[in-house]
């Protein structure tokens, strides 16, 4: 195990490397100008006076070639863990984006909790009591999950109510320290919203893998034990379905950031997802890159914990 380890995070090294190539050349390539963008609204807002456009380039390190760019910002990230400044207001990109992982992480755990709640009881029930009414309820209501737009939900929810009740979600962003009980209450709507469209894709692998093991021999013969159901079902039955359920799981983290995109816009969060839209927007290069890069480190680092969980799931996986 130790073994496959070191080898798993060395195997990480060349493929940040190439993750940070693809980000950096692909951000360049969308179309939009930053240097022309700065251009115009400057002279929107200093009464038509222009800016040099190459002074501006010269100012913003742009007037190099892109490989020199890159290898600047490489030295920059390997030798002092720093991102680069932002284009337009030339805050570092490290601290911007360490002030907005709280509040990601936040929306975030919050869906994972409730995504949890919801499709591992539904999906086990729907499992053992199979093609009951309520494994009819629970399958029709992982289908709705999945089909309905949660940006349409939210959207729904922010109009609606504010006109047949003139109620609406707190706007203004209420730090945890400052009022706990509030800052839950700005964050359970979206949490709910992204939560439910998570478990849906949960809910429905776990009854298909449940329904796999519960066919299996030593399932039967755990029956025949008379073993009691709560037994069977949690020690033989659950844990041997969870394999490709976690796989499922842990590749719905890394999405949650897309989704937080769009609740932290619909709900004015000021997260990391509302950072990262801005961004593209305005054309802001290095808090793209440097958001990117941050999702593809997460998403190895959970890949790589997934497959050590197996061997817990399955002790049959650390002898091979």
């Amino acid at each position: 195990m130790r073994n496959y380890l070191i080898r798993r995070i060395l195997l990480m090294i060349p493929t940040l490397f190439l993750v940070t190539f693809i980000v950096f050349l692909t951000v360049r390539l969308i179309p939009g100008n930053v240097i022309e963008m700065m251009a115009i609204e400057h002279a929107s807002t200093a009464g038509g006076e222009q800016l040099d456009l190459e002074a501006i380039r010269e100012w913003l390190g742009m007037n190099t070639p892109w490989h020199i760019q890159y290898a600047r910002w490489i030295k920059g990230i390997v030798m002092h863990g720093d991102f680069g400044n932002s284009l337009w207001t030339q805050r570092s990109v490290t601290s911007e984006i360490i002030s907005r992982i709280p509040i990601t992480f936040e929306l975030g755990a919050m869906a994972f909790i409730i995504a949890q709640i919801v499709a591992l009881p539904i999906g086990i029930y729907s499992a053992i009591r199979q093609d009951s009414v309520g494994d009819y309820i629970g399958r029709s209501f992982a289908i709705i999950c999945i089909a309905v737009p949660g940006f349409w939900l939210g959207t729904m929810i922010m109009v609606f109510p504010s006109i047949w009740w003139g109620w609406s979600p707190q706007m203004r962003y209420i730090p945890f320290f400052d009022d706990p009980m509030a800052n839950l209450g700005q964050f359970i709507i979206p949490a709910f919203l992204m939560g439910m469209a998570m478990s849906a894709t949960t809910m429905r692998m776990l009854r298909t893998t449940m329904l796999e093991v519960l066919r299996q021999d030593y399932v039967r013969t755990a029956w025949s034990k008379g073993l009691r159901e709560r037994i069977v079902i949690i020690r033989h039955g659950v844990r041997n379905a969870l394999i490709p359920v976690v796989t499922i799981i842990s590749g719905q983290i890394p999405v949650m950031i897309g989704g937080a995109v769009i609740m932290e816009q619909i709900f004015s969060l000021p997260g990391m997802g509302r950072l990262f839209l801005d961004s593209i927007m305005r054309r802001d290069y290095p808090f793209v890159s440097g958001i990117n890069i941050l999702l593809a480190t997460v998403g190895m680092v959970l890949i790589l914990l997934t497959d050590l969980s197996y061997a817990y799931l399955d002790p049959r996986v650390r002898y091979q």
